[in-house]
């Protein structure tokens, strides 16, 4: 118990009981929910499963002194006290991200900047040598949050963003962030027990990561690089069992994955990705337009997609909307459909009314994930049965 510590991981909004879910069924302890984060406890072998096995995640920041700061005399004063040898050599580099919600300080940039120095300082004072700043790859990588007058000082122990996968290569004009992908497929219930589709599928980031959701596997095996892999108390053979224990966890998936798009190139750099995500067993891409396809067979079908919000594609949103109700209602019987969308007017047009609508935020936008109940014949008949 000794060795344990308190973490935080970031998430997107509306995803936290989602991410406080996979870390409960990890084994994390002491699990806390946020507003876009969920803080938890557990030891170096639980970072590393945390940062290779969540999906919902964007980072997992360790924690390591937090203060009241009312100026930027304190600011600087506190980060100088903090025992920075312990995190790195005189001669190692360095990156700090700053986020700031405060009345106090306005500029992250600058708040990185002071943060900097102080390490820097305390270092040249100590051993006469400093470390430099390398933005790209650094030994260390801090991050600073500042709340009104509360700042945490935490170590980065993820490095790039958790939703760098590292199987996606080849992207279309409005790609799907991989954590958001795996997080609305999450929310819509989907378990590997049923056929799956994508009918817009893109690039197939949704079709990797429901593949990866059916199919058990760690979201990040195939990341070049956490940035813990650079700190001084590394352990690559805790690291190689913690990632062979999670691989036996995988399980095998009986149903089908389809994506399609009406886009050629789309449809090449899915499967380009799909492929480098050695995922191409349980996924199959097709060229087809959406509106002119109905549903094979009479199993039940689970889709998640993503359309055209208009704000980076060129539609006529009113009839396309229309279209997506349309096709569903005609085409695809006994289907779960959950799409998400920014362009809250555009679901006036669809036609038919959800039986669920979860508030999220997409880059920025409002958005909501919909879910529509297809029923075989009509909705009377379902329940006359």
């Amino acid at each position: 118990m000794d060795n344990n510590f308190n973490m935080v991981a970031k998430t997107l909004f509306g995803f936290e009981d989602l991410l406080a879910k996979e870390l409960t069924q990890l084994g994390a302890q002491d699990v806390k929910t946020g507003v876009r984060n969920v803080s938890f406890v557990g030891d170096k072998g639980f970072m590393y499963k945390a940062n290779l096995g969540l999906r919902t995640a964007i980072k997992i920041l360790k924690p390591i002194h937090s203060f009241r700061v009312n100026n930027e005399k304190d600011l600087y004063d506190q980060i100088y006290k903090i025992n920075w040898e312990q995190h790195l050599k005189p001669t190692g580099t360095l990156a700090v991200d700053a986020t700031v919600h405060s009345h106090l300080f306005t500029h992250s940039l600058y708040i990185a900047q002071k943060t900097k120095d102080a390490v820097v300082d305390k270092f040249r004072d100590t051993s006469g040598e400093r470390p430099n700043v390398d933005l790209k790859f650094p030994d260390l990588k801090i991050n600073v949050h500042i709340d009104r007058n509360t700042c945490n000082v935490s170590l980065d122990s993820s490095g790039d963003s958790l939703h760098k996968r590292g199987y996606k290569i080849a992207t279309n004009i409005a790609p799907i962030n991989e954590v958001l992908a795996a997080g609305l497929v999450m929310l819509s219930g989907w378990d590997g027990q049923t056929n799956f589709m994508d009918p817009m599928c893109g690039s197939g980031t949704i079709l990797a990561e429901a593949a990866m959701i059916a199919c058990n596997i760690p979201p990040n095996l195939m990341r070049k690089e956490f940035a813990f892999e650079r700190w001084q108390d590394w352990d690559v053979d805790l690291f190689e069992k913690i990632e062979e224990s999670l691989l036996k966890k995988t399980r095998d998936f009986h149903h089908r994955i389809i994506g399609y798009d009406k886009s050629p190139s789309a449809v090449e750099k899915a499967k380009e990705n799909i492929k480098n995500a050695q995922l191409e067993d349980f996924v199959e891409v097709r060229h087809e337009d959406f509106f002119k396809t109905q549903k094979a067979g009479d199993e039940k079908l689970h889709m998640v997609f993503n359309p055209p919000y208009g704000e980076r594609l060129d539609i006529e949103m009113e009839s396309f909307y229309k279209n997506i109700g349309d096709t569903l209602k005609q085409n695809y019987p006994g289907t779960d459909a959950w799409f998400i969308t920014s362009n809250l007017d555009a679901l006036k047009h669809v036609g038919l009314r959800p039986s669920r609508k979860i508030h999220l935020v997409n880059a920025k936008l409002e958005a909501r994930l919909v879910k529509y109940e297809i029923y075989e014949g009509s909705k009377k008949g379902k329940y006359m049965d």
